[in-house]
């Protein structure tokens, strides 16, 4: 099986052409686990199939690094549209890609005929409880800075779906943070009915803020697309920040832009390629 390795600010994922490759559907959450583990596999935060669609002009079908499946990634289509544009799949620099039925649509910059960074209309965000989903009071519309205890501490967290559900915790520090402490208890915490990925923010100034990122089934990740977009969305949702942000991540820097009246929110970041590769059932042959 062909693959390639690429990332969005270290979100790393293991990139498999699905016109080419063809794994059974059934075959796929094993062959995730086997090939994201990064001490006996290919090593990432999971795998991408990239696949013909009707619906938009590719598919994205993508999967942590358990072997769940995930309704979206932002810095997985990133390196998506990257994928297709530099291996000759489209000549277009504006495409579409729907992963679980959510078609985002996408302008691509090049630099030397290659793409270095994309920028993705990635849709409203949901703030309705059930649809995010997150548990809450009868007839609540939003949850915004509510209290929530997870492992004996109290936290005020704002929960915001972008495809895929979020909880943002603002805090005073989150470089000391023990998130792989705390992590696991937000993922399978009773208030998230399909688990949850949770981001941990300082606010910096209007326009910046630093954040780290616990994804449900991969654990802390370098970058977060969805994340940064949630996280914008909560900022401007408590009053902190402007509608323009820069994330910084352990992995790099997103921009991150709510715009107001059209009620979407635009991602902007690089995505680059690491290495292409063989990979057999018992061994993975490298190539450049």
């Amino acid at each position: 099986m062909k693959f390639t390795k690429m990332h969005g600010c270290g979100n790393d994922y293991i990139y498999i052409n699905g016109f080419t490759e063809n794994i059974a559907p059934k075959d796929k959450p094993d062959l995730v686990r086997k090939i994201s583990d990064r001490h006996f596999g290919i090593g990432g935060d999971g795998a991408i199939f990239i696949n013909p669609s009707e619906e938009a002009d590719f598919e994205m079908e993508m999967y942590n690094a358990d072997g769940s499946r995930a309704e979206m990634c932002g810095n997985g289509i990133r390196c998506v549209a990257k994928y297709v544009y530099d291996h000759k799949m489209t000549d277009q620099t504006k495409i579409s890609i729907v992963s679980c039925g959510q078609v985002k649509y996408l302008e691509l910059f090049l630099q030397n005929e290659k793409v270095d960074t994309v920028k993705v209309n990635m849709g409203s965000p949901v703030l309705v409880p059930a649809e995010i989903p997150v548990l809450a009071e009868e007839g609540k519309e939003r949850i915004i800075a509510e209290p929530v205890t997870v492992d004996g501490t109290e936290y005020k967290m704002t929960c915001v779906s972008m495809g895929n559900p979020h909880a943002v915790v603002f805090m005073d520090d989150v470089e000391r943070l023990a998130i792989e402490k705390i992590g696991p208890y937000f993922e399978t915490h009773e208030r998230f009915p399909k688990r949850i990925n949770t981001e941990f923010v300082k606010v910096l100034d209007r326009k910046n803020v630093q954040m780290r990122v616990w994804e449900r089934g991969t654990g802390e990740t370098l970058a977060c697309g969805t994340g940064c977009c949630a996280t914008v969305v909560a900022c401007i949702l408590n009053g902190l920040t402007d509608e323009t942000v820069t994330v910084k991540l352990l992995g790099g820097e997103l921009q991150i832009a709510w715009d107001r009246t059209e009620n979407l929110v635009y991602m902007t970041g690089p995505a680059k390629t690491v290495f292409e590769g063989e990979y057999w059932e018992d061994e993975t042959i490298w190539s450049k």
